[in-house]
């Protein structure tokens, strides 16, 4: 009878491998070293060309190798069968894989994500990491938005690689403007946080407005791309690419319902969710935990 140790075991030492190298990959300075002290607009247009590549052999072994190195779950997927990588990266979900909290009181997370810093802003001062504080003067550099989110609420959503790349809406209401803010692409990793300051300011970024048909309160979504991430796409601008719209305030008027895809990143990176003072953060929302579209995120006053 043949014997199936020599695949089990190839195997076994696959992943035995894999794990050794995350242990490596998750000394601080290793890691910071691999993913920011490298020439990184460079490296995003390779990594951009080289997952739109439609060879079959060199798709499913990018994906293999990703599932090897990390916790990518396809198992919720549309579809099975993807033309590339980046097919892979922007997948959308099976109807019914992230069911959205109804409750009108309820403002829900707009993307799978690690809660990162997150509370209230004390004037017009919040945190990326513990220690490292930035304003919104910085974030957004235009009075109306700063007024508008003055000693508000906000919650930072941090994807990774693996995770679901779309957004969705995070309550019923109409995106009223969206600028996009030119800029670098570091890594938006703990590691990187806790050693760039100023960083989610210093990264490409688009400043999402939205009005919430409940109450006429004013959320603010600033989805920040990283390295690799070169592209945000928004379904409100026409064209779907953010970054091809160049930097100045873009109008718009374009309904919503919660739940709704609003656009999705490239690769993973990072939402911050504001909200205006009288919001609160439910109860789960803390440091590290993770969540789930659609799932709730604040209350409405």
């Amino acid at each position: 009878m043949p014997s199936n140790r020599g695949v089990s075991g190839g195997v076994d030492s696959a992943v035995t491998v894999a794990t050794q190298i995350r242990r490596v990959f998750a000394q601080e300075d290793i890691n910071f070293l691999l993913t920011n002290r490298i020439p990184r607009r460079f490296a995003t247009q390779v990594v951009g060309w080289f997952s739109r590549i439609e060879q079959p052999l060199i798709r499913d072994l990018s994906i293999a190798l990703w599932q090897l190195f990390s916790d990518l779950d396809l198992g919720e997927a549309r579809k099975i069968h993807f033309r590339s990588v980046h097919d892979c990266f922007i997948r959308e979900l099976r109807d019914g894989a992230r069911p959205t909290d109804a409750r009108p009181e309820i403002l829900v997370s707009p993307c799978d994500a690690i809660v990162g810093a997150c509370g209230a802003i004390e004037g017009t001062e919040l945190f990326q990491a513990k220690g490292f504080p930035y304003t919104l003067d910085d974030l957004f550099g235009d009075r109306d938005h700063v007024a508008v989110n003055r000693d508000g609420v906000y919650v930072t959503l941090r994807l990774k690689s693996s995770m679901y790349h779309r957004f969705h809406a995070p309550h019923d209401c109409r995106i009223e403007r969206v600028d996009y803010i030119s800029g670098d692409t570091w890594n938006v990793n703990p590691i990187a946080l806790k050693r760039i300051e100023r960083l989610f300011c210093k990264n490409e970024r688009a400043v999402v407005q939205a009005r919430l048909t409940a109450g006429d309160h004013v959320v603010t979504l600033v989805a920040v791309a990283a390295i690799l991430v070169a592209s945000i796409r928004l379904h409100c601008l026409g064209t779907t690419n953010a970054r091809a719209r160049g930097a100045d305030p873009i109008a718009c008027s374009a309904p919503y319902k919660k739940g709704d895809e609003l656009g999705w990143f490239e690769h993973g990176s990072t939402i911050i969710v504001f909200a205006p003072g009288g919001f609160l953060l439910c109860d789960h929302v803390r440091e590290g935990a993770a969540i789930r579209v659609g799932e709730p995120l604040m209350r409405l006053p």
